[in-house]
């Protein structure tokens, strides 16, 4: 990734920044000049809470060039509360817990380092949903 595209697509990365469509109210990530429901401009900023739910899922155990120490990791698809499907790798969990329905946070996390300099890419994952402890 060039450092200005880095920093262009900040927000989409560590914090679920997205757009909602004015004229539909189609809530989009990431986001995009034309709303893919209704073709009109969609550009109104919209952050998203970052809960979700895991709507399907597939466990990697021959990672890409790069990713190798990470595997085997979960990728999943997460149905955000506002509507829109997200991909991402799911972390702090045992790959057997996973399943279709599972509660998941986003989280900042390593993506991975690069270069002799060991460049750290950061970028959303997300995690089941810790639960909270009565007092």
């Amino acid at each position: 990734m060039t450092l200005p595209s880095y920093w262009r697509t900040r927000d989409q990365r560590l914090s679920l920044v997205g757009e909602i469509c004015p004229h539909c109210a189609a809530r989009l990530f990431p986001p995009r000049d034309v709303c893919p429901e209704c073709g009109g401009a969609a550009k109104q900023r919209l952050s998203f809470s970052g809960r979700g739910l895991v709507y399907s899922h597939a466990t990697v155990y021959s990672a890409p060039q790069g990713f190798e120490e990470y595997a085997p990791y979960v990728v999943a698809l997460v149905k955000l509360e506002e509507g829109p499907l997200v991909t991402a790798q799911l972390t702090d969990v045992n790959p057997d817990e996973v399943h279709i329905g599972m509660e998941v946070e986003m989280v900042t996390r390593k993506l991975r380092e690069e270069g002799p300099a060991g460049i750290i890419h950061y970028g959303y994952k997300f995690r089941p949903v810790l639960q909270s402890v009565p007092a």
